[in-house]
Order: C-alpha cells, then sequence, then structure tokens
C-alpha cells in the first residue's frame, strides 16, 4: 500500500494535459515501468471506462488501484489522482477571485501547455502500435477520427458504433467458451447501494438544511445531473457547463468561464476539475470566500463520488466480459476507436497549444479550424523542444514539465 500511495502520489502531482496525456501517463508508470498491469489489462479497462460517465482517466486510476490493492487501493488511487490538482485549482481560485489573472502563472502555464503536447503525441504512438493489429482496427481509429473531429459526432455514438461492428464480426457460437467465474449479483447491487447512499446522502442533507434555493445546493444538484449524464469524459462536459454556468444561470461571464478552462488544462489533475474553479467562483462572487471553498467541496463530491461506484460496481465484470469472445471483440473495436478518439484529442490540443484561437467551422463539417493570424511560432518550437528532451534526451516527465515551465516564463518576460 506505501509502494502504491507513492505511485499515485507521484503521478497526482505529473497528470498534467488532460485525458490524453493522462493516459499516457498511467500507461507510462504502470504498465511500462512497474508492470502491474498487462498491455491487455490497461486496455481492457480503458474500453470500460471510457464507456462510463464522467473523468475516463481518474476512473482508469481507481481502476488500477483496485486491481493491485482492492478497494484501500481504490480510493487511494483515485482520491490521489484527484486531491493534488484539487488543492492546486483552490489555491488559483482564490488567487484569482483576489487579483485576476496572473500574468507569472499564465506564462508558466503556457510553457507547461508545449510540454504536454509532446507527452500526447508520444502516447497516441504508443497506444496506436500496441492497438491498431488489422486494417479493420486502421479503419475503426479513421472513422472514429473523421466522426468526432470533422463531423462533431456526439462520443457515445462513436464508441457505441466501434463496439456493435466488433460484437457483429464474432460468431455467437463461440460465447460459449467462456470460463471465467462470473461475479456475484448480489455482491455488485451490495456495491452499487452502499455507494449511491455515500454520494447522494450528503446531498440531500445539504438540500434540507440549507434549502433548494441556496447556491450550494444549486451547485450540487447541478453537478449530480452532470455526473451521470456527461459521457465522453471531460470534453464532453465542458460545452454543457458552459451552456448552464454561462448562459442560464450566468454565474459567470464568458472570459471567466474561458479562464477556468485555461487553468484546468494546465494544472494536474483531472481536466473536469474546470467544474471546481466554477463552483468557486460563483458562489464566492456573491457569498464571498467561505462559501466559494464549501462550493468547491460540493463539487469534488458530487463529481467524483459517482466515479468510485462505476468502477468498484463494475470493476469485478471487466475480467468475465473481456472472457467473452463476441465482447472481447467489441472491446477490442472500442480500443481502436479510442486511438481516434485520442488523435482527436491530440489535434484539439495542438491547434490550442500553436494557435492563439481555435474554432469549429459552420455548416454540415464543423471540423476545428485555427485563426492563421495567431500562430504562435514560439509555442511551436518549445513543444518541439519538449518533444526532444522526452524523446531523445530521455529526460523524463518531471524534468521536461519543469524546463517548459521555466522556459515559458523566462520567454514571456523577455517578449513582455
Amino acid at each position: 500500500m506505501s509502494d502504491l500511495f507513492r505511485t499515485f502520489l507521484r503521478i497526482g502531482l505529473l497528470s498534467f494535459g488532460g485525458p490524453a496525456g493522462q493516459i499516457a501517463l498511467l500507461h507510462k508508470e504502470l504498465v511500462e515501468q512497474r508492470q502491474w498491469l498487462t498491455e491487455k489489462e490497461f486496455l481492457a479497462a480503458l474500453n470500460f471506462c471510457m464507456l462510463l460517465p464522467g473523468p475516463e482517466a481518474m476512473q482508469l486510476a481507481t481502476y488500477s488501484g483496485w486491481k493491485r490493492g482492492g478497494v484501500a487501493g481504490g480510493l487511494i488511487a483515485g482520491l490521489l489522482f484527484v486531491l493534488p490538482g484539487a488543492a492546486v485549482i483552490l489555491a488559483l481560485s482564490l488567487l484569482y477571485h483576489l487579483f485576476g489573472n496572473l500574468p507569472l502563472i499564465t506564462a508558466m502555464f503556457w510553457g507547461l501547455k508545449a510540454a504536454v503536447l509532446a507527452i500526447v503525441l508520444e502516447a497516441l504512438v504508443k497506444v496506436s502500435r500496441r492497438t491498431l493489429r488489422s486494417p479493420a482496427d486502421w479503419l475503426v481509429a479513421a472513422l472514429a477520427f473523421v466522426a468526432l473531429f470533422v463531423f462533431a459526432l456526439p462520443f457515445p455514438l462513436v464508441i457505441a458504433a466501434a463496439a456493435l461492428a466488433g460484437f457483429l464480426q464474432s460468431a455467437p457460437a463461440a460465447d460459449g467458451s467462456n470460463t471465467a467465474m462470473r461475479p456475484s449479483g448480489v455482491a455488485t447491487l451490495r456495491t452499487v447501494m452502499t455507494w449511491a447512499a455515500i454520494w447522494l446522502v450528503p446531498l440531500a442533507l445539504l438540500h434540507l438544511t440549507a434549502g433548494s434555493g441556496n447556491i450550494l445546493s444549486q451547485l450540487g444538484r447541478m453537478f449530480a445531473v452532470l455526473a451521470v449524464v456527461t459521457f465522453g469524459g471531460a470534453y464532453a462536459v465542458l460545452t454543457s457547463l458552459g451552456q448552464t454556468v454561462v448562459e442560464q444561470a450566468q454565474w459567470l461571464t464568458a472570459r471567466e468561464m474561458m479562464d477556468a478552462l485555461a487553468l484546468a488544462e494546465t494544472t494536474p489533475g483531472p481536466l473536469i476539475l474546470v467544474g471546481q474553479f466554477v463552483a468557486f467562483t460563483a458562489a464566492a462572487k456573491p457569498q464571498g470566500i467561505l462559501t466559494g471553498a464549501m462550493a468547491s467541496l460540493v463539487f469534488l463530491w458530487t463529481t467524483f463520488a459517482p466515479c468510485f461506484l462505476w468502477i468498484f460496481a463494475g470493476a469485478p465484470w471487466i475480467e468475465y466480459l473481456q472472457a467473452k469472445p463476441r465482447l472481447a471483440t467489441a472491446l477490442h473495436r472500442i480500443s481502436a476507436a479510442v486511438v481516434g478518439v485520442i488523435l482527436n484529442l491530440s489535434l484539439w490540443f495542438a491547434l490550442h497549444v500553436i494557435f492563439v484561437e481555435a474554432r469549429r467551422l459552420p455548416g454540415p463539417f464543423p471540423m476545428w479550424w485555427p485563426d492563421p493570424a495567431g500562430f504562435d511560432v514560439a509555442a511551436l518550437v518549445l513543444a518541439a523542444a519538449a518533444a526532444a528532451a522526452l524523446l531523445w534526451l530521455k529526460l523524463g516527465i518531471p524534468k521536461t514539465l519543469a524546463l517548459a515551465a521555466v522556459a515559458g516564463l523566462l520567454w514571456r518576460l523577455i517578449v513582455n
């Protein structure tokens, strides 16, 4: 357990770059360096987490901890994956509330984003090499990328189509060969009821004591709904969250929402921690810092408690489903689609690092397109240097991130 604690504390402190970078980090630490998971186990768990609502990287970390140390290991892994980033976001939210956007922090984050781009691209290469084993795999990955990047189709639809293609490809008669032990349905139900109570009872008590009109109660309801309907990870939740807090509730301005995204992108932890900044700002503006801190806790509880529910209830079923040939083929096709997903995230991230602004085009092909006038040559050079440090000089992730942060700070000081 002490080794598991140290490992996931390290991962939590280094988990920059959103889902793609975090999945890459988990693979490097747990599969390549420590061999705690095999390649097959890692991909099966990743496929499963892709099907769940909420942040897939945090859920993958929780599963990895559960696999290593049971429920206690899952709690350690999941909490350590979230809490370092949550502490940073809370501190930055406070500074932002008191002083506005800080130029020095923005400069360091600019450098970090360039280094994270190199980490994400490394992950794309490694995952594709291990996953794309046939022309059908390459076709599924390509179609998934086009569906997401060019046509902006819903993420669940893309994953469901890949799973259906794999399921129909395998012969039905092969299912009789499954020798894996079937998990207990009673135990699964008990787990679901326990964690549902852990998740929802505090929210019910908040609603009863504070009243339905209280800002904390409103935030709790909003994030509870988002926790169960936002499939596709953090990127899927951003649109819904932005519409709710900017356009409908008007708790934040559009600029504050973009600043929240920038902070979450360039700090460790799940990208969905953007919601913590939203919760803090929405509550602190009318009622002060203490209420903002309480709103941060409401967000963290409401968003991440159900992640433990999904993993602890579903993890025992992963190996059983993986052992069923038709479902195994479906999961493998999801793995191929995930390569397209990571390519989509990689290109999205690259456009937002190398260009000042990128937006979706209107019309039938709403693909992402950058503003050429905002091309950032310095960001491209720094990203290339970070890639060289990571891939050829083998400096490792911590040193590469630190050097990129310092380089970003120095460059912005020189320019300004």
